[in-house]
């Protein structure tokens, strides 16, 4: 059965539109692999958000559907994280009502905070009601936009002082990547363990480094990424040292082995 899910603004839950739908453990009967899904905003409460939004009144945004799911293990109260795939904006914002009447078929147990439910299950034909009215985007959105976290030695200033003068060559990455990499794999390095939250607080909450097993450096041409097998967290340091020689980059367990100071470079 198709569901609504709802992304609020502001929110306790780390989503990220189109890569990451973070919810608590009573939702997850809802959330199968591969159950579709209709993202909803609720009415804006805070203007500061209005160029994030297509309408400041209750809408519908976009289409995707749910990948796989994921324990939260920075919590004991058994969150999840569902990976979103395929997702599609809409060009234009689609109205929860239309013509005086709701898209949605409120629940009859529930008719006054029903729109505060953050999951919501909709019949097929509710589902396609709500998509009849959507004109889906075709440009490239900030989901799938791309970032430039560098990898140490790929990216170098030419001169100190000029930013727009570089050697080398700056590689493209992908923000639904990173937040699936996070998701699965958590905010610790893999490698030893630091936490950048836990050491300097609020001030470094979500931030580490996302590291390819496989340098793209080495890639030839696109290929596809798999967060799960791919990717994996590491803190600046560990980063750093993964990429410490030009000519050979190490694996997670080489480097797990030296900072046990077992590890032993095979000639």
């Amino acid at each position: 059965m198709p569901v609504v899910i709802v992304e609020n603004d502001t929110s306790q839950w780390e989503d990220q539109t189109g890569a990451v739908y973070h919810f608590p453990k009573r939702y997850l009967k809802l959330l199968a692999e591969g159950t579709e899904a209709i993202y909803y905003k609720g009415r804006i409460k805070d203007k500061a958000f209005a160029s994030d939004r297509l309408s400041a009144t209750p809408h519908y945004f976009g289409t995707a559907r749910i990948g796989k799911i994921y324990s939260d293990g920075r919590n004991d109260e058994g969150n999840l994280f569902a990976l979103i795939e395929n997702f599609k904006p809409f060009e234009s914002a689609v109205p929860f009502k239309i013509d005086g009447e709701y898209l949605e078929a409120i629940a009859v147990p529930r008719p006054k905070n029903y729109w505060r439910i953050a999951v919501r299950p909709i019949t097929p034909e509710v589902y396609d009601a709500i998509l009849s009215h959507a004109t889906l985007k075709t440009v490239p959105v900030d989901a799938t936009a791309l970032y430039s976290e560098e990898d140490p030695l790929i990216f170098e200033s030419a001169n100190e002082g000029n930013k727009l003068s570089y050697f080398g060559t700056r590689y493209e990455r992908r923000k639904d990547l990173r937040a699936k990499a996070i998701a699965i794999h958590g905010l610790d390095c893999k490698a030893c363990g630091f936490d950048f939250e836990k050491a300097y607080g609020e001030h470094a909450k979500g931030f580490i480094h996302v590291h390819h097993v496989v340098p793209i450096s080495r890639f030839e041409g696109e290929k596809a990424v798999n967060p799960a097998t791919d990717l994996v967290t590491l803190c600046a340091n560990c980063h750093a040292m993964v990429h410490r020689k030009r000519d050979m980059t190490l694996s997670v367990d080489e480097l797990k082995g030296m900072l046990r100071g077992r590890w032993v470079i095979e000639c």
